[in-house]
C-alpha cells in the first residue's frame, strides 16, 4: 500500500528541516530586508524604500505576504525588521524564514492532493506519482528550501488554478475561480505573466464564448472581467491613488538589465552566448571582426547591455518578438479546440517560449515549464520523450545555484534518485502512445541523459583538476550549453505533439 499525500508530505517536512543550516543566497537577505521594510515603514513607501540594493520588486500582494509574516517574525526576533539592520541572520531570523517556507508550502500539498482528488479513478495512479514528483521535486527543494525563495505556495496556487480549468463543461463556474486564483498570483509575482495569454485564450473560449466566437456570453463575460478588475484593483489601486503607479512599474520591470543573467539560464541565448565564444577562438582564421570590448567579460549581461565579441547584438525588441511570435502560435490550436489538455500544453509552451527567448532570464524560472509539465508528462510514452531530457536539464541547470563544497554532494545525490526513481517509475505508468513514437527521439534522449554524467562530472571537478584555476568561466559555460540543448529538444519534440502528432 503506497503512503499517502499527507505522509509524503511530512517525510519531505522532516528532510527539510535537516537543512535550515545550509548555504543561504542573497535572497535570504532579500526577503529579510522585505519583512523589515513593510513591518517598518507605512504601506506608500514600500517601493521607495532603498537603504539596501534589494528593494522590494515584487508586486503589492506578495507585499502584503511579507507584511503578514512580519507580524510574526516579531516574536522570534525584533532585530531582523530593523531596515538599517543589513545582513541580519541571527539563528532565529534563519529558523523563522526556513520555517516560514515550509509552512506556506502547504498550500502546495493541499493543491497536489485535489489534483489527485478529481482525477478519474483509473488516473489516480499517475496522478499520485505526478504529485509526488512535484512535493519532491529538487527544483523546489534547492531554489526554496537551501538557495531561498517562496516558490511552493505560489506554484500551489499556480496548479490550484489549473484543476479548477480541468472540466469547463461539468464545472463552468470553476473556471470562473480558477482565473480569479490567477489574477491573485499574477499580483504575488509578475513571472507568471507569460503564462497569461493561455490563460486569456482559454477563459475566453471555455467560458466568455458558446460554440460560435459570436456566442458571447455576457453574463460570463462581465463576471470575469469584473473579478479580474477586482483584483487588481485591491492590489494596485492604492498605489495608483497615490500618484506612485510609475515608480512601481519601475521596480516590477527593471528593463536596463542584459540580455544573460550573471549564469546563462539554459535558453537559446545561451547557446548564442557560447557560439559567440566559441567564435572568439576562431575569428582569426575564419577573418571574423571582433569587438574588443567583449573580450574581458564571461558573463556580459549581470547588469546593462550584454556585449558579443563575433555575433551581431540582441535587442529587446528581438526577444520580446521571439517570444510573442512562439506564444501566439501555441494559442491557435487552444483557441479553435479549447479542451483542458489544449489549456494545460498551451500554459507548458508558453512557459517554453519565455524562458527561451526572454529576455534576462533567470535560471530559477525552469520550474515555470517543469512543474506544469509534470502533470501532463504520464498521458502517454510520447509526453514522457519529451519530458525527460527537460527534467534532467532543468534540475542541472539549477546546480550552479549551490557553488558551497558543503552542499554538492547533497544536491548531486538527491537530484540523481529523483530522477532514477521518478523517470523509471514514469516510465513504468506511462501507456502506451496512441500514435507513432520516434524511436531515434528515444535513443537521444537517453543518450543525452548519459552525457549529463559527464558533464556535472567535469564541471564539479575535472575541469579544476586539468586547468587549476584558468578559465574558471568555462564550467558554468558547458552546464549552461549542455542544459539549453536538453531544453530546445524538449521544447521541440512537445511542440511536435501538440501541433501535428
Amino acid at each position: 500500500m503506497n503512503p499517502s499525500l499527507f505522509e509524503c508530505a511530512v517525510a519531505a517536512t522532516a528532510f527539510k528541516l535537516l537543512l535550515f543550516p545550509a548555504y543561504k543566497s542573497t535572497d535570504f537577505e532579500v526577503h529579510r530586508n522585505w519583512l523589515a521594510i513593510t513591518h517598518s515603514l507605512p504601506v506608500k513607501e514600500w517601493y521607495y524604500e532603498k537603504t539596501s540594493e534589494w528593494t522590494l520588486d515584487y508586486p503589492p500582494f506578495f507585499a502584503a505576504f511579507e507584511w503578514a509574516l512580519s507580524q510574526v517574525a516579531w516574536y522570534f526576533d525584533p532585530e531582523m525588521l530593523k531596515v538599517e539592520n543589513l545582513g541580519y541572520d541571527s539563528i532565529q531570523t534563519v529558523y523563522f524564514q526556513r520555517l516560514s517556507v515550509i509552512f506556506t508550502e502547504l498550500l502546495l500539498v493541499y493543491a497536489l492532493h485535489k489534483y489527485i482528488q478529481t482525477e478519474t479513478e483509473t488516473a489516480k495512479r499517475s496522478s499520485y506519482a505526478a504529485a509526488l514528483s512535484i512535493l519532491f521535486s529538487p527544483g523546489l527543494l534547492i531554489i526554496d528550501h537551501i538557495h531561498f525563495q517562496y516558490n511552493g505556495f505560489l506554484y500551489g496556487i499556480l496548479v490550484l488554478s489549473l484543476v479548477l480549468a480541468r472540466d469547463p463543461k461539468n464545472h463552468p463556474t470553476q473556471l470562473l475561480f480558477s482565473g480569479i486564483l490567477f489574477a491573485l498570483l499574477l499580483c504575488f509575482k509578475h513571472i507568471y505573466l507569460y503564462l497569461a495569454p493561455a490563460y486569456f485564450v482559454y477563459l475566453l473560449r471555455a467560458y466568455c464564448l458558446g460554440e460560435s466566437i459570436f456566442d458571447i456570453k455576457w453574463g460570463n463575460l462581465i463576471k470575469l472581467g469584473g473579478s479580474v478588475l477586482g483584483v487588481s484593483g485591491v492590489a494596485f489601486g492604492p498605489f495608483v491613488y497615490w500618484g506612485q503607479g510609475g515608480q512601481l512599474l519601475a521596480r516590477l520591470f527593471p528593463f536596463s538589465r542584459g540580455l544573460c543573467h550573471a549564469y546563462w539560464a539554459p535558453n537559446v541565448w545561451a547557446l548564442y552566448s557560447f557560439l559567440d565564444r566559441a567564435l572568439i577562438i576562431m575569428a582569426p582564421k575564419l577573418n571574423l571582426p571582433v569587438n574588443p570590448t567583449a573580450l574581458h567579460s564571461t558573463t556580459r549581461g549581470l547588469v546593462g547591455d550584454t556585449t558579443f565579441a563575433v555575433l551581431p547584438p540582441i535587442h529587446p525588441r528581438t526577444s520580446f518578438l521571439l517570444t510573442l511570435a512562439f506564444q501566439l502560435l501555441s494559442l491557435l490550436p487552444l483557441f479553435t479546440s479549447p479542451s483542458p489538455t489544449n489549456f494545460l500544453s498551451a500554459v507548458i509552451l508558453s512557459a517554453y517560449a519565455s524562458f527561451l527567448f526572454g529576455w534576462h532570464v533567470h535560471e530559477k524560472a525552469i520550474l515555470l515549464i517543469l512543474l506544469p509539465f509534470s502533470l501532463l508528462a504520464l498521458r502517454d510514452r510520447r509526453y514522457l520523450t519529451a519530458f525527460r531530457p527537460l527534467a534532467v536539464a532543468g534540475h542541472v541547470s539549477l546546480f550552479p545555484l549551490l557553488f558551497t563544497e558543503q552542499e554538492w554532494a547533497g544536491k548531486v545525490v538527491y537530484t540523481a534518485l529523483w530522477l532514477l526513481v521518478f523517470l523509471t517509475t514514469f516510465d513504468r505508468l506511462a501507456p502506451a502512445a496512441s500514435g507513432r513514437r520516434a524511436w531515434l527521439l528515444d535513443r537521444l534522449g537517453g543518450a543525452y541523459i548519459a552525457l549529463g554524467v559527464g558533464v556535472v562530472g567535469y564541471a564539479s571537478g575535472v575541469h579544476g583538476w586539468i586547468w587549476g584555476g584558468r578559465w574558471e568561466f568555462v564550467p558554468m559555460m558547458v552546464v549552461s550549453a549542455y542544459c539549453a540543448v536538453g531544453v530546445l529538444g524538449s521544447w521541440v519534440g512537445f511542440s511536435y505533439l501538440y501541433f501535428v502528432a
